[in-house]
């Protein structure tokens, strides 16, 4: 699953006539990025939930047979679901087994295909979720959560854990959206938290390439490093 429906605030007013996944950088959408690394690894199925400026995306990636594989879309209602809102919503189209999440505003050269090797460990040590975690940027230097052995912890972490920012990339189990209702909104975090409290959520660090375009400014930076003209 691919996350685009949020609205983009920090990106205004470039999100104001445009939805932040089809932003360009290096000439191709950010989105596009996702879709053809996900065709590449082998996928060929990807549920992309849209609210804000949604039809845009519709029309800009139609079925998804462009980029080499198939979109089935999941509508939110104006102001969106938030992630595990919105992840929830889409549960029906996404089945029940584990599945990979992507935020639509990164852009990150992890790996896909390690996900469904990571999911078969997910199962024998009974694990809600996977985080792929990176080194905390400049324009977050707290971090999110803390990771030893790879395991996370969000309250008492061992001593030698680091802290590290969650990418935004992660492999679920649908259990762990069990006690959300479909339309309900709701982040991500207390999910997560919990089940971290409960040993339910491994991770990985991260070293390679990743950003968090959260604004204009990472977005032309973005940009140049990728060959683009912004």
């Amino acid at each position: 699953m691919i996350l685009a429906a949020g609205r983009g605030e920090r990106l205004r007013p470039l999100t104001d006539v445009c939805p932040k996944p089809l932003l360009k950088v290096a000439g191709k959408p950010l989105i596009v990025w996702h879709l053809e690394r996900l065709a590449r690894a082998g996928y060929s199925k990807v549920v992309v939930n849209h609210a804000h400026l949604g039809q845009m995306l519709i029309d800009a990636l139609g079925d998804g047979s462009g980029c080499g594989l198939r979109i089935i879309w999941s509508a939110e209602p104006a102001g969106a679901l938030e992630t595990a809102g919105g992840i929830a919503h889409a549960l029906p189209l996404l089945g029940d087994q584990s599945f990979l999440v992507v935020n639509g505003d990164i852009y990150c050269d992890w790996d896909v295909t390690a996900a469904a090797g990571i999911a078969a460990q997910m199962h024998s040590r009974g694990d809600l979720a996977h985080l792929i975690m990176v080194p905390n940027p400049s324009e977050h230097r707290a971090g999110d959560f803390c990771l030893a052995g790879g395991r996370l912890f969000a309250d008492t972490p061992p001593l030698e854990a680091e802290r590290l920012t969650f990418s935004g990339i992660g492999i679920y189990e649908p259990a762990l959206f069990s006690a959300l209702k479909a339309g309900e909104r709701a982040g991500m975090a207390p999910l997560l938290v919990a089940a971290m409290a409960a040993g339910r959520v491994g991770g990985e660090r991260y070293a390679g390439r990743w950003h968090d375009v959260g604004t204009a400014e990472r977005l032309a930076s973005l940009d140049a490093e990728l060959g683009g003209s912004l």
